[in-house]
């Protein structure tokens, strides 16, 4: 459930609008408060889990344009009495959804380019080149952990369901400053220590074939659905790292390691791991219903939707042909590496 708090100056005209505007949005109780001795009313409303888009979208257009107001959203942890039987089967049946407000919040977050994302990329490339190196999975995934990655992939996904073109170029930003960085990073790794080419793990992200592109979409839903629903976007966190940080590590450590034939298959993973997860999170917020608020808005959206899609769509068709190309099938169908020949013996 969740509390919406509206706080504005007192005038006859518009309470009367607001009631009305409130009420067919069907919330749970419905609370005026009567005009305080400044002259301010309190209006508050309760809705069930994943409603109350309705009345906030109907109250903001009231509100444009006017002065001293505020709209607070609050979760209720617990409520009593419950909600009768009946309007929790009706709030079952509709589309769960977080508030546009509460995920603008959340992932215009994640797009932020700051002193303290550039020191998690760090840590995790550090520790992600070097669990690659040693062939250790627990150390990889450690490195996924701590992964800052998820936050302005997403963002930009988010963007492009909103037509946010600064929110859009913000995350996009962020997104290559993160990756460049971390590949540089891994890049001086790779020239100062070398690599181990008998690394399973390292070996791995320079394979590319048809299970690569499967394995980020579902990265990239899972994520969205995550933040959509308002569920914790931890472990899907980790799933979006595996398909972009390990990657990009290898990239770098490769190219600064002097192979540049498998630093290419490295990088090229990583190109279509990134547009999967932009194209299923973008295709999720989408189904989600996930639209700006006032309808010139929302036919800008949809413009700016189906140009992402369709540029997204061209690239991982593009990208997956070309990984397909690269990749020798085996008499038994497994992919290999013609240029690694000791981490296919390695793993096999």
């Amino acid at each position: 459930m969740r509390l919406i708090e509206l706080s504005f100056r007192d005038d006859a005209a518009l309470v009367d609008r607001l009631m009305a505007a409130s009420e067919r949005a069907e919330p749970l109780d419905t609370v005026l408060s009567e005009p305080t001795s400044r002259g301010r009313r309190v209006l508050r409303l309760v809705f069930g889990d994943g409603e109350g888009q309705a009345a906030i979208d109907a109250i903001n257009g009231l509100m444009d344009g006017l002065e001293d107001w505020r709209l607070v959203v609050l979760p209720v942890e617990a409520s009593l009495p419950k909600p009768a039987a009946k309007l929790v089967e009706a709030s079952a049946r509709r589309k769960f959804i977080a508030l546009r407000e509460e995920l603008y919040q959340d992932v215009a977050g994640g797009a932020k380019l700051h002193r303290d994302f550039l020191l998690l990329t760090l840590l995790s490339t550090i520790v992600a080149v070097f669990g690659l190196s040693a062939d250790n999975v627990a150390v990889v995934i450690g490195a996924m952990v701590i992964a800052p990655l998820l936050g302005p992939i997403l963002a930009f996904s988010f963007a492009s369901a909103l037509g946010d073109l600064e929110l859009m170029a913000r995350s996009a930003r962020t997104a290559l400053v993160g990756l460049a960085f971390g590949m540089a990073l891994s890049a001086l790794i790779g020239l100062a220590f070398g690599a181990d080419l008998t690394s399973e793990e390292l070996s791995g992200r320079t394979v590319v074939g048809l299970d690569s592109t499967v394995l980020a979409l579902a990265s990239g839903a899972a994520a969205a659905l995550s933040i959509a629903t308002g569920l914790s976007s931890t472990l899907v966190g980790v799933m979006v790292a595996v398909a972009l940080l390990p990657p990009a590590a290898t990239a770098g450590l490769l190219l600064g390691a002097g192979e540049t034939e498998l630093a290419l298959r490295a990088g090229l993973l990583l190109a279509i791991n990134v547009v999967s997860v932009n194209l299923a999170a973008l295709l999720v917020f989408f189904y989600k219903g996930i639209r700006p608020r006032t309808w010139l808005e929302r036919r800008s959206a949809t413009r700016s939707v189906y140009i992402n899609l369709a540029v997204w769509a061209v690239l991982i068709v593009a990208l997956t042909g070309l990984a397909v190309l690269l990749t020798v099938e085996t008499g038994e169908g497994v992919p290999i590496v013609p240029a690694l020949p000791e981490a296919t013996g390695a793993g096999s």
